[in-house]
């Protein structure tokens, strides 16, 4: 298997060297650089190729989430996964809606981080669990009743084997386990969750997986 390569960014020097030390250890992965600015992510995309971008939120310059929403314009762009100490709401929404594959906090033990770059490689969402507790709490009767009704409008588009395939991906379902559920091969449901992404002009499978969970 080809090694996943990795871009990790983040401002601190330290936290760039003890991320690269990490994934070094990994056989599946290769570092291919790292740079302290999210306006210097453009030029490392360029000049290494990378599958994934380990991501930090808070830089001095280009912040994380503006570097993500620059960087998912690119064409066939690299999975984004944000990592940070902060998990706080704004940070959270701001990330997923800038088109981030997923979102971990710093102290995930490096086993952790290495799943979930494998993880996104393979299409799946990453939400840290607390990421995803503060996600549900996020939804006041009011905000819940007006994402419910977009996502309705959204999931409207869908044909009727689309929608359970989607509901899949909202009950947080691997391509396999979905597969297996509907009775289909897996590079079906691959080809399903790519005609609804286009559907419903969602960035990717996080995404869809919170609209499907909105709808209910």
């Amino acid at each position: 298997m080809t090694a996943v390569r990795v871009l990790v960014v983040d401002d601190d020097p330290l936290v760039r060297a003890g991320l690269t030390l990490m994934l070094r250890g990994a056989e599946e992965l290769v570092v291919v650089g790292g740079v302290a600015d999210g306006a210097d992510v453009g030029a490392a995309i360029e000049a290494h190729a990378p599958d994934v971008v380990l991501m930090d939120i808070r830089m001095p310059g280009l912040d994380g989430i503006d570097a993500t929403r620059l960087l998912r314009r690119r064409p066939d762009p690299p999975h984004v996964i944000m990592l940070t100490t902060f998990d706080a709401d704004e940070h959270v929404f701001g990330s997923l809606r800038a088109g981030a594959s997923g979102f971990l906090l710093k102290d995930t033990p490096p086993e952790g981080i290495v799943d979930a770059i494998l993880r996104v490689v393979a299409g799946e969402p990453i939400l840290s669990p607390s990421v995803t507790r503060r996600l549900i709490a996020h939804l006041t009767p009011e905000t819940e009743s007006r994402r419910r009704d977009d996502a309705a409008r959204l999931l409207s588009r869908l044909s009727d084997r689309e929608r359970e395939v989607a509901a899949a991906v909202g009950r947080g379902l691997s391509n396999g386990d979905i597969a297996a559920e509907l009775h289909m091969s897996v590079g079906t449901v691959k080809g399903y969750i790519s005609r609804i992404l286009t559907k419903t002009n969602l960035e990717n499978r996080v995404q869809l997986a919170l609209i499907s969970h909105d709808a209910g």
